[in-house]
Formats: structure tokens, C-alpha cells, sequence
């Protein structure tokens, strides 16, 4: 499917399996891994994704599966089946604690029963078989070891050697300390020699002790002696220590033959162990590279949507940089693309990632781009990327070219993605270029798919004039003298050869030149390509800003819609809400008009009864009508009742002894000028003093500009898409308005987004005086994405 053999390689295909093998637990994972080839049938390639896509989901938003311990059942299930073999103690335990694991996850997506079908399959009708736990348990403890319990010839036998032991011990300790008081031991305590608990004794003194010599020091002052009374203890503890292990071998074999009926069943818990393992290394690979699931169609076809290079994007996470994103289509219509533009503008980028995403997908890996993308299936990956000359076979760079093109030519079809880099280079351009070109011709005739990267000027002109062929470029920055990579589709770019060379500095001389030396026609077309790039650049970024400015633009129409149909649900409360209370008022003034009315007639309308009765109507009525009074000091009634401020006004502030001149009322609220100071002060804070004469024209023309500002203000402001700075100056001047004429509170538009601007503008509202409390915006209206300032 993959041609030449290194293709796989030359693309990166082969880096991004050994990313993914690093993520795997066990070896079997691994190895499954390295059988991953790219897949031409459509159904089991949609299975592929789908599992990783959902282990990727699993993953990010549940709980963590439990994979504790994936060790390889199937070598030990295979060892267990040849008849009189036995399992040791470490296979037995290796085996509990895969099974365990097993166990755990298939409870895991029970638990969760139709949230992962995908997932799901990889154990369908597999089934929980705890006997075969159970019987492990009975003989295995959880160090991984014979229990002493696992039957009653192992329990007598691990008694008596105990009791053996236990007595030896006791011998030999006695023999010891006789030794020492006599003075015939060596320094030192009891040692082991030969697997034997022997005494350190003195050279001159080995014969006045009976027993056997097992070893002597390297000086030959010491030797290490087993007393006789002791030996024959050992002896019987070396024995039982053999009957212990034919007993463990017993049991082993025994346990062994209990699991061998079971062996098919381990091998499919070792598939799913492997396949668990193999799935999750492909989705934990997905997370690192952002991978999405892509869609998938029939027809050999690419669509890619903000497409990254995984490789290129791995790189830049450690270095802070981004990919540019890539946007490219090859369907029937636009089968072939001929990518020209700069050096080291991303062309060869730009085409190593669109085959290497699409031998990602036909591989059933996730890939870097958006859900958007649409991936077609293709029989054959054709590439020819790179310099292949061989001594060996006595192939020139050129030789190698041509001999891929050769291949393409007779091998390609329709359902064939084709990948040249660098086409028709490697010999003279004049020949070069035609070659190129006719087998360009071919491919296209045969309705091959492809990508083709090229500085040939006839190779552009033949896409540009050619059905089913597609020029694009890479975006070049001509005034910065820098590459873009962005692909832009439609027309061919420059190679922009003069440009860069009087960048890196080449002689002035040099470029005059070389320029003198190519052909005048050469050089009208790589000006209009030069041309016609710096106008397809201003064209993207017309086009760029043209786009933010909609989704500004539906961002405030939807905001406005929301705000509209608040007000109006506002609307129609508050006049429901009056509507209600005026009728209740009107219920209980005529009940306190017919009781009044009948305690009249009760007392036969006595005068001061009656007057009385009236007073009480007209208190209670009033209740509706009047404001009820704000207490105040007594001292400060006077001045409020007795003298009203207006506007040009003087009044003089008490504890500074300054006189201001009031420039706007509001409520109770007074607006001051000392100078060219501005404050804000309360009717009872100030005190009334006889009027200057002040130039009545000037006051009059700003008293009118503070009218205006009143009547057309809204204590509203959005700062959204603002700096930081430039949202707090705004915020500050509707502020100081909102508290100079009385106004409740003040609403701040600034948007969700991270919440950094959100935090600042509350940061700072906390530091004014006159702001009491900060509120969000109901959630079905805004919510964090508004903050409401009440001020006092």
C-alpha cells in the first residue's frame, strides 16, 4: 500500500508509532503497536477511531480505569497447557494479579453500560470467572507466596522443621557459650557455612570440640565447626526442608491442573488486557497532540479543517510556540495541488502533513485537526520525498526520481494518493521541467490524488491552465521579508529568490546581475507573482478582520436581543406587579370606607366621632400617596426644610471651611465646584451661604451641558474587547457620572472569557468608597460575564 518501503518513515510515521509505543504498560501492547498498518476497509477504520475517541473521552472526563497491572497471561497460559508441567509461585501470582486487573475493568464498563459501545467490544460476552481467582487465593498469599496453609502435609511439614529448628538452635547455643568460657572461640558469633549454623573456634582449640569443620579464615586462626550434637538436628531439618518442597511441588501441580481447563479463557483475557493497553497508549497520544476524530467518506478524498503537523506541534509545546494551522481540499474536482511559494515557506510541512494525518486515519489514529475534517480511504500512498541516490545500485539523485515517477506512472490510480517533493529537480531545468510536466499530465489523466511541491515556472502554468489541477502558495510577508505558512489555494507564488537573497545580504553587484541574466518574460511573471502575493495577503488579512468584525458584530446583536427581551419580561412584572397592588389598595380602601361609613351610623354621627373617623381615613389613605418622610437630625432639618439649594447656588463645606458653587442637583445629591475641583456631597452635609456674583453666562452654558448629560447618560458601559487599561479609564469616567447624578448602580458589560479582566475591573471597584457591593448578572442573561456596581 505504502511505496517506496521508507515512505512510512520519510513521512513520520514511523516517529509517531514509537511515541505511541512509549505510552503503553506491557509488551504485548507494545508489540500490537508495531504491527500498525494503514487500513483500506471502511467499517473497521470507523471501529478504530470511535474506541480511541472514547477512551480519549474516557480519559479527560471519568474516572481513572483501573490498569494497575497488565502482565502477559498468554506465555503462562501456553506453559500450563503441556500436561505435568506446573506454574511457580511468581506465575501463579503474575497470573491473580492480571486477572484482578481484569476483573476490574470489565466491572468498570458495566458500571457504564452504553456509554462507550465502541469500548465495549473489546470484552462482549467475556465472562467473570472468579473461580479460577478463588482457587489462586486458596494456595497464593499476596506476597506471592505458597500459603503454610495450603494443605495439612505442608502445615505438619513447616511445624516440624520449626520445632527442628527451634532445637538445633538451643544445641548449638549451649556448645556455644561452654566455648566461650573455656576461651577456645574466635571473636565473633555463630556464622553460616555451607548452609550450616556453625561456631568461630580457635585453630588450637578444633579438637576439643566434636562436630564437623566446614570452612576455615583465610589466616587459618579460625575454624568454623558444626558441634556433632548439632548435626544430626540439621540433617533432619535439610530433610524436611526437601519433603517442603515436593510438598509445594504438589501443590503447584495440583493447582496447575485446576487452571488448565481455563486456558482459552486466559489467552482472551490476555487479548483484552493487550487491546486495552493498545487503545489507551492511542488515546493518551491523542490528548498530547489535541487529536480529534475526523469524519470519514467513501470517496478518496482530503478535507482538512486547521490541520496541525503532530510531530511539528510535539516540538513547539516545549518551546512556546504554535503550528499555523492548515486548510486544504482534494476531492474529484481538485485532484492534484501544486504547492510553489519561498524556501523554507512550509511547502514540504504542508504536504508531509497531509499524508502523514492520512496515514494517521487509515491507521485508526485521531489526528490533529478539527472534528470537521473529512478523510477519504485510499488503496495506495505513493511518496517521493528526499534524496535516494544509491552507490549500491548505482542510482544518481535524479536516477531515483525518475524511477519513482516511473512506478507512479504504471501503478497509480484513482484511489491512489501521490507525494512529490521538490518535483522535476535533480537534473537540467530545461529538461527537468517538461518531464515534470508529462508526468503531471499522466497522473492527472489517470485521476490520481496528490500533493506536489515545485519552484517550476511551467509546472505552475500547467496547473493554472489544466482541469483538476489546483495551484496554491504559501503566504509570504514580502515587506517583512518573512514566510507566513498559511496554503492558500487558487493562484501560484513566487519563489521570491531575489528578495531573500538581498535579505541574507548578497552583493548588490551579484543581484543586478543575475537579474540582467534571466529572460525578460521570466521576470514579468515572478514580479506578478510578487504582486499577486503581496495582494492575496492583504486580501487574508482584509478577510481576517472582516470576520472578527461579524462575530463582534452577532456577539452585540445577540446581546442587544437578550437585553431587549429582559426589558420587556421586566416590563410586563413591574406592570402586573402594580396592576395587583392597585387593586389590593382599592379592595382595602373600600373596606375602610364602608367600615367607617357603618361606625358612622353606629355612633349616630357624633360630631367628634365622625371627626375622629375621618382622620383616621385620611391617614390611612394617604399611606398611598405620600412618601413617607426620611428622618433626619434636627439641626440638619432646618437647613433642608426651611432653605432649598439650587443650582448656582454657594454653599460652605463645614470641618474645611471651603466654598463651593453647586453645578448640578440630583436628588439628594449635590454636584460642587471648588476651582477646578469636583465633588459630590449630600444636602445635609453642606451649608447655604448668600450668592456670589459669578458670570451667569458661563454657568448657565454648563448647567445646560449637565441637563444633557443627565437626561442622555445610562449607567450602563461595555469594555468588552478592550485592554485592561483602556476598559478602567472608561469605567472610571461612567462611574464618577453614575455617582455624581444619584444613579443606584452601574452595569459593566466585560465578558466570560478567562475572567482576567473580569477580576481586574472588580479588583479596582473595590477601592471606591461609594461602590457597596458587586453582583453578577442572572445567568440567563449574562452571568460573570456582567458585574453590577450598586453605589451608596
Amino acid at each position: 500500500m505504502i511505496y517506496p518501503d521508507n515512505a512510512a518513515e520519510k513521512l513520520g510515521f514511523t516517529d509517531i508509532k514509537k511515541l505511541i509505543k512509549a505510552k503503553c504498560l506491557s509488551e504485548a501492547g507494545k508489540e500490537l503497536v508495531d504491527k500498525i498498518q494503514p487500513q483500506k476497509r471502511l467499517d473497521q477504520l470507523d471501529k478504530f477511531l470511535r474506541q480511541a475517541h472514547e477512551f480519549k473521552e474516557l480519559l479527560l472526563n471519568d474516572a481513572p480505569l483501573p490498569v494497575d497491572h497488565l502482565y502477559p497471561l498468554k506465555p503462562l497460559a501456553e506453559k500450563a497447557r503441556v500436561e505435568g508441567v506446573f506454574l511457580s509461585e511468581s506465575d501463579f501470582f503474575t497470573v491473580l494479579l492480571s486477572l484482578n486487573t481484569v476483573f476490574a475493568i470489565i466491572r468498570y464498563f458495566n458500571e457504564r453500560s452504553g456509554t462507550y459501545p465502541n469500548l465495549e467490544v473489546l470484552f462482549e460476552h467475556l465472562p467473570i470467572e472468579k473461580n479460577i481467582a478463588v482457587a489462586i487465593e486458596r494456595v497464593i498469599d499476596e506476597k506471592g507466596k505458597v500459603r503454610a496453609n495450603a494443605s495439612p502435609a505442608l502445615a505438619a511439614i513447616l511445624a516440624s522443621i520449626a520445632k527442628a529448628e527451634q532445637e538445633a538452635r538451643k544445641r548449638i547455643d549451649q556448645v556455644f557459650r561452654t566455648a566461650q568460657q573455656n576461651g577456645w572461640t574466635a571473636d565473633g558469633n555463630l556464622t553460616i557455612r555451607d548452609g550450616r549454623l556453625c561456631i568461630p573456634v580457635l585453630a588450637e582449640s578444633k579438637r576439643k570440640i566434636k562436630g564437623w569443620i566446614h570452612d576455615e579464615s583465610a589466616t587459618g586462626q579460625t575454624a568454623f565447626i558444626e558441634p556433632e550434637e548439632v548435626f544430626h538436628l540439621n540433617n533432619q531439618v535439610r530433610d524436611l526442608e526437601f519433603e517442603k518442597r515436593r510438598e509445594i511441588v504438589r501443590i503447584l501441580t495440583t493447582l496447575t491442573d485446576q487452571l488448565r481447563p481455563y486456558i482459552p479463557l486466559l489467552i482472551d483475557y490476555h487479548n483484552l488486557l493487550t487491546k486495552v493497553d493498545f487503545v489507551r497508549a492511542k488515546a493518551l497520544f491523542a490528548i498530547d497532540i489535541e487529536g480529534h476524530m475526523p469524519e470519514l467518506a467513501k470517496e478518496a478524498s482530503v478535507s482538512l479543517v486547521n490541520a496541525r503537523h503532530p510531530l511539528l506541534l510535539l516540538n513547539f509545546k516545549g518551546s512556546g510556540q504554535t503550528v499555523v494551522p492548515l486548510n486544504v481540499t482534494i476531492d474529484q474536482t481538485q485532484r492534484i495541488i501544486v504547492v510553489s511559494g519561498p524556501n523554507a515557506g512550509g511547502k514540504s510541512v504542508c504536504m508531509k502533513t497531509i499524508g502523514l494525518l492520512q496515514l494517521m486515519v487509515q491507521a485508526g489514529l485521531l489526528i490533529p485537526a478539527d472534528a470537521t475534517s473529512k478523510i477519504g480511504i485510499f488503496n495506495r500512498i505513493f511518496a517521493d520525498i528526499g534524496d535516494d541516490q544509491s552507490i549500491e545500485s548505482d542510482l544518481s539523485t535524479y536516477s531515483a526520481h525518475l524511477s519513482k515517477m516511473k512506478y507512479f506512472s504504471d501503478h497509480a490510480d484513482a484511489k491512489t494518493l501521490v507525494l512529490i517533493d521538490e518535483f522535476g529537480t535533480g537534473t537540467d531545468p530545461m529538461f527537468g521541467g517538461p518531464i515534470a510536466e508529462a508526468v503531471l499530465e499522466t497522473l492527472n489523466r489517470k485521476g490520481v490524488r496528490g500533493v506536489v511541491t515545485t519552484h517550476y515556472s511551467n509546472l505552475k502554468i500547467f496547473a493554472s491552465n489544466t482541469e483538476g489541477i489546483e495551484n496554491a502558495s504559501m503566504l509570504f510577508d514580502n515587506v517583512a521579508m518573512r514566510p507566513l505558512y498559511i496554503l492558500q489555494t487558487g493562484k501560484p507564488g513566487s519563489s521570491y529568490a531575489f528578495e531573500i537573497a538581498q535579505k541574507i545580504g548578497l552583493n548588490n553587484a551579484i543581484l543586478q546581475a543575475a537579474k540582467q541574466k534571466i529572460g525578460a518574460q521570466q521576470k514579468r511573471i515572478d514580479t506578478l507573482l510578487v504582486d499577486l502575493e503581496r495582494d492575496k495577503k492583504d486580501v487574508y488579512d482584509a478577510k481576517i478582520a472582516i470576520a472578527q468584525k461579524e462575530r463582534q458584530l452577532a456577539r452585540l446583536k445577540a446581546d442587544n436581543e437578550q437585553l431587549q427581551a429582559y426589558l420587556e419580561d421586566n416590563k410586563k412584572t413591574i406592570i402586573n406587579k402594580a396592576k395587583e397592588e392597585a387593586r389590593e389598595i382599592i379592595r382595602n380602601a373600600n373596606k375602610l370606607v364602608e367600615n367607617t361609613i357603618s361606625d358612622i351610623k353606629a355612633s349616630q354621627a357624633d360630631k367628634q366621632k365622625t371627626k375622629l373617623l375621618r382622620q383616621q381615613l385620611d391617614a390611612e389613605l394617604n399611606k398611598h400617596t405620600d412618601r413617607p418622610a426620611i428622618p433626619v437630625p434636627k439641626s440638619k432639618q432646618i437647613t433642608s426644610q426651611t432653605v432649598s439649594i439650587e443650582v448656582g447656588d454657594w454653599v460652605k463645606i463645614p470641618g474645611t471651611g471651603n466654598e463651593a458653587e453647586v453645578i448640578g442637583v440630583s436628588k439628594n445629591n449635590l454636584v460642587l465646584a471648588v476651582g477646578e475641583l469636583r465633588m459630590v456631597k449630600k444636602r445635609n452635609e453642606v451649608e447655604p451661604i448668600a450668592k456670589k456674583n459669578t458670570a451667569k453666562a458661563s454657568r448657565t452654558t454648563y448647567h445646560a451641558n449637565m441637563s444633557a448629560d443627565v437626561a442622555n447618560f445610562r449607567p450602563e458601559v461595555d469594555v468588552r474587547g478592550m485592554r485592561t487599561e483602556a476598559a478602567l479609564y472608561e469605567i472610571e469616567k461612567y462611574l464618577d457620572k453614575a455617582v455624581m447624578m444619584g444613579f443606584p448602580s452601574l452595569k459593566i458589560v466585560h465578558g466570560k472569557g478567562d475572567g482576567i479582566l473580569r477580576r481586574f475591573i472588580r479588583d479596582y471597584l473595590r477601592k471606591y468608597g461609594e461602590v457597596t457591593r458587586l453582583e453578577d448578572e442572572h445567568p440567563d442573561r449574562g452571568g460573570e460575564g456582567i458585574t453590577y456596581a450598586y453605589l451608596d
